[in-house]
């Protein structure tokens, strides 16, 4: 292939030594390659951000193909195409002299296509007396068959780049969410923290997203989050740690208290008789009611509850109390079992102790079994959900992680 003189006619951009390069690199293009022009154009139109182009700049490449013949470029059949500026503004939806010219100069700025001048600076086409192609001048495709595996190389990247970015965009939103709700679940339960500060801080890093992010971007908002999120399920899990020890320290002190051994042995023998002979009226003590959690919180340590509710969704604890009355069916437990817990848990506790019995069915031998075990410790004051709800959340959020 010859290389274009370093002269141009007037009106047109001077040689550059990029161009020279591009020139030399197509002039050494390997003898009898072919390529697909399609997907060459495909692959361009993947790689535009990459080459500098525009969409309108693609869109006159795209013209610019539908005048070469085949579909298989070739450089046995020759590279150039030869349309007059009215031919190719046509095929190019009609768009004007100057903007033509103004893309056909950024296809060539990027690599896709060559400029091969006529003396007058025309482009037409030689025959010869059988009717064969001798010589053309216009722009030459070669660029394109030349570059092939560098271009679906970039249409690989870009494409890997965005799948990047659109799993960063999706982890953000899952964290997002999660920090919302957690924040909503720790003012509602009146948790010990400076939630307002906290709140003004999860607002601060969503202004700092811009308005059309890069993958370096959610990224690092995405481990700001991430941190917050620690922070947050840190504090609740102190939370309920300091209530649990509450809570033990409370029925350790009803145990001494309702404890008679003692007292009985350091009594005279005749109180000891009396005692004996008047019976003794034991009141067990109310136990304390098993402490309700947010909604929001239970629905994120136990999303898959929310299969089995009315319309697939749950918007109150009526809903998650229907949903769970399904799951109770469906895992085999019986009506007396679920009716039982209910009665000493409280019928909203009861369906969330089923949603978190759900989420771990595939550890759980029998559901039913595992009910009725958590209902007696319920009863013993011996149970607490916050426990249960925390594993599940950490379970999850380490699953996001993975898949991440």
């Amino acid at each position: 292939m010859q290389i274009q003189s370093v002269t141009t006619p007037v009106g047109r951009r001077p040689m550059t030594l990029a161009l020279m390069k591009r020139q030399l690199d197509t002039a050494e293009m390997k003898t009898g390659k072919t390529a697909d022009k399609w997907k060459v154009f495909r692959d361009a139109c993947e790689a535009r951000t990459i080459l500098g182009i525009q969409d309108r700049a693609l869109a006159v490449l795209d013209a610019l193909l539908t005048f070469y013949p085949d579909n298989e470029l070739s450089q046995e059949r020759g590279l150039v195409v030869f349309p007059s500026n009215a031919q190719l503004s046509l095929r190019a939806h009609g768009i004007t002299g100057t903007t033509l010219r103004r893309h056909l100069a950024a296809l060539v700025a990027a690599g896709l296509i060559i400029r091969k001048d006529s003396p007058n600076g025309k482009r037409y086409a030689r025959r010869g007396r059988s009717g064969e192609l001798e010589q053309a001048f216009g722009f030459s495709l070669a660029p394109m068959l030349a570059r092939a595996e560098e271009l679906a190389a970039m249409a690989q990247q870009v494409a890997a780049e965005r799948k990047n970015l659109r799993l960063a965009k999706e982890a953000l939103s899952l964290c997002r969410r999660d920090i919302r709700k957690l924040i909503a679940a720790a003012v509602g339960e009146g948790a010990a923290g400076n939630w307002a500060t906290i709140e003004e801080h999860f607002l601060a890093l969503l202004a700092r997203i811009p308005r059309s992010p890069t993958t370096s971007d959610i990224t690092d908002t995405l481990q700001e989050m991430e941190r917050l999120r620690e922070t947050i399920i840190n504090a609740l899990e102190t939370q309920i740690k300091s209530e649990k020890i509450d809570t033990d320290d409370v029925r350790f002190d009803r145990h001494i208290q309702n404890s008679h051994t003692e007292s009985i042995n350091e009594l005279e023998p005749s109180f000891r008789e009396d005692l004996k002979a008047t019976p003794i009226a034991t009141v067990s003590p109310r136990q304390p009611p098993i402490k309700a959690f947010p909604l929001v919180m239970v629905l994120q340590a136990c999303p898959d509850i929310a299969d089995y509710a009315p319309g697939g969704t749950i918007f109150d604890w009526r809903a998650l109390m229907s949903a769970a009355v399904v799951v109770r069916t469906m895992l085999g437990v019986t009506p007396s079992a679920y009716q039982d817990a209910c009665e000493v848990m409280g019928a909203e506790n009861a369906a969330v102790a089923m949603a978190c019995i759900l989420e771990r069915a595939g550890h759980i031998n029998s559901a039913g079994g595992y009910l009725r075990d958590l209902t007696a410790k319920a009863r013993r004051g011996e149970f607490s959900l916050g426990p249960m709800l925390m594993a599940l959340m950490r379970a999850h959020r380490a699953e996001t992680k993975i898949a991440s």
